[in-house]
């Protein structure tokens, strides 16, 4: 990683869906410092209900790419990563993740308690929002890898038009009904930069305290 690093604002005006690669590998390297900033990014509750999985042979890219109605990302770019919402890891103790806030001195007591009690999961549940929930937080971490890409000079592509049952059954979940496909993202070498197709201005997405009425 010896090229300059964007900045965080940067890399936001930077990024650019990319539909075509480069056959150039990731560094190792690379790749794992984008998954170490990937588990940074923060979830509900710390729950961290959201996983990664690392697809860089061509069989499994060759699969993800039929998933996605023979879309050429996964095929051309070296690595694609599938984020999986976990939807029931709220039901497991995750004693891990209170041993570690408490050490850190991030959770007291009080707020230790309210996440043992899971309170707001079970009513997420009644609700029927447990997966919602997860996808959000698998999302956000998409989003952290995208940018964490785009400021190493790599190009990546979310992926949202795909097959869920293929998609799982490409990564050996398709047992797995408490497993959620949230999104794919395709990363590596573009072959050309795509121009900025453009935003409409701040004034039509940004509003003050309410959302204009029709």
């Amino acid at each position: 990683m010896n090229a300059q690093i964007l900045s965080v604002p940067d890399a936001i005006r930077a990024r650019r869906t990319t539909r075509h690669y480069r056959p150039d590998p990731v560094p190792r390297e690379l790749l794992d410092e984008l998954l170490d900033l990937a588990v940074e990014a923060p979830s509900a509750w710390n729950m961290q209900d959201r996983s990664i999985v690392v697809i860089t042979s061509a069989a499994g890219r060759r699969d993800l790419s039929i998933a996605a109605f023979g879309q050429p990302q996964p095929l051309e770019a070296p690595v694609v990563l599938v984020f999986v919402a976990e939807t029931a890891a709220w039901q497991a103790e995750n004693a891990d993740i209170v041993e570690l806030a408490g050490r850190n001195g991030a959770w007291n007591a009080e707020f230790t308690a309210m996440f043992n009690s899971r309170n707001e999961f079970h009513s997420l549940r009644q609700r029927g929002l447990t997966r919602e929930n997860a996808v959000k937080n698998a999302m956000i971490a998409a989003t952290y890898v995208m940018l964490a890409a785009t400021s190493f000079g790599l190009s990546s592509a979310p992926m949202n038009g795909w097959d869920p049952d293929l998609v799982k059954k490409a990564i050996g979940i398709d047992d797995r009904p408490d497993l959620a496909i949230a999104v794919m993202v395709a990363i590596g070498y573009g072959d050309s930069a795509p121009p900025h197709p453009g935003r409409r201005p701040r004034e039509r997405a940004v509003f003050t305290e309410r959302y204009p009425s029709s």
